[in-house]
This record gives structure tokens, sequence and C-alpha cells, in this order.
């Protein structure tokens, strides 16, 4: 068992390149993929078996939920039941990019991915290319850090390799990825929502528009 390798150009998509990437994520297997923070292991989120194996990779909590990535506010609404107008609001002024939200997930996720609860983290990339992943992909896509559980996040393809390289995973790698803080996650399953981490987006810019 070893690691496939996908070479890419972040700022030129080819779907032709990342076929066997999305081929895997369809049929049950685990990407690991460039964001515009650190590299990410990604499995369809209605996968049980994907997500198992995410599971398994990173040693996490199976009562920890992971969180995704869609490719638009449209694919996000799919995704969640009844999102408080709060929802709208924040996506309009920070998607694409680092501002995670947490809402009620509509029931279309394995109890294995939302971690036993009812709610789902979900997030619009700031990277063109992997908007257009996700677009060709069709399903929402897993997004936890590629590192396991409690580890240092990881930015860097030959490490990624390193330590990946004996499993059954594809790695697409898109040269070093820029580091630095993580999304922003706030809580919309509450009123009014809380913020639950402080990452890329300052605190004092999650209020009203």
């Amino acid at each position: 068992m070893s690691a496939s390798l996908i070479k890419i150009d972040p700022a030129r998509y080819d779907p032709e390149l990342v076929r066997e990437a999305r081929e895997s994520i369809l049929g049950g297997g685990v990407v690991i993929f460039p964001t515009e923070t650190f590299y990410g292991l990604g499995a369809s989120a209605f996968s049980v078996s994907g997500v198992q194996k995410i599971y398994a990779l990173k040693d996490r909590d199976r009562g920890k939920p992971l969180s995704i990535v869609v490719a638009d506010l449209a694919a996000a609404e799919a995704c969640a039941e009844n999102p408080p107008a709060a929802f709208f609001d924040l996506a309009r002024r920070f998607w694409p990019g680092p501002l995670t939200l947490v809402v009620r997930a509509r029931p279309l996720f394995p109890s294995e991915m939302l971690g036993g609860g009812r709610t789902i983290a979900m997030r619009v990339p700031g990277m063109a290319w992997l908007q257009s992943f996700l677009k060709d992909l069709g399903v929402p896509l897993t997004a936890t850090s590629a590192n396991r559980s409690g580890g240092e996040e990881i930015s860097d393809p030959v490490r990624i390799l390193a330590e990946f390289r004996e499993q059954d995973v594809t790695i697409i790698d898109g040269g070093p990825t820029p580091g630095g803080l993580p999304s922003t996650i706030v809580d919309l399953t509450v009123d009014p929502p809380k913020i639950l981490r402080e990452g890329a987006i300052p605190t004092s810019r999650i209020g009203p528009d």
C-alpha cells in the first residue's frame, strides 16, 4: 500500500489532471489537498467508509465532528437545515474565505461525520482551484487538517509525502501552502452567535455589517 501523487498548479485548474482524485473520493477514498492555509484530509462527507478512514488516519476522537468545504453558497444551503439570517449575512461578507459557520445539518450525513451530533461546520475555501474542484466533485468534502490529532498542521508537501507515503491516499501536491492562522469558527445554532475559535478573521469583524 502506498500513496498516489498528483502534482498541480493551483493557479491553473485542470479537471483532467485531478480526475483520479475525484474518482477516489466518490469511491470512498481519501485525498490530501492544499488549501489557503495548510494541507487538508478530504473524503466525501456522505461516505461512511471515507469518513472512517479520515478518523483512523488522524487517530481522531470519533466524538469530534469533521468540518467540510463546499463549492459555493448554494452548496452550503443544501447542507444546512433552516439556516438563520446571520448565516447568509456572514457568508455574503466573508466567503470565499477563512470563516467556518456551524449550522444544523440536514439529514444527509452519516452519524460518523457529525460525531454523534446534529450540526455541521462548513466554509467556501478561498482558493479558486479548490472551488472548481468541489463544483466538479458535486459533494461536500471533509476539510480537517492533514496531521495526527494534536499534531502540527502541515504546509510543506514534502512533509505530507513523508508522513503519508505508506497510506492508501491520493496526495494532490500544489506546492507549499501559505500557513498562517486557521479559519475563524462561528456557531450559528445559538442566539446570539458564538465565536468558537478566533482565527484569520478577527472577532472585531464578526458583527452586524
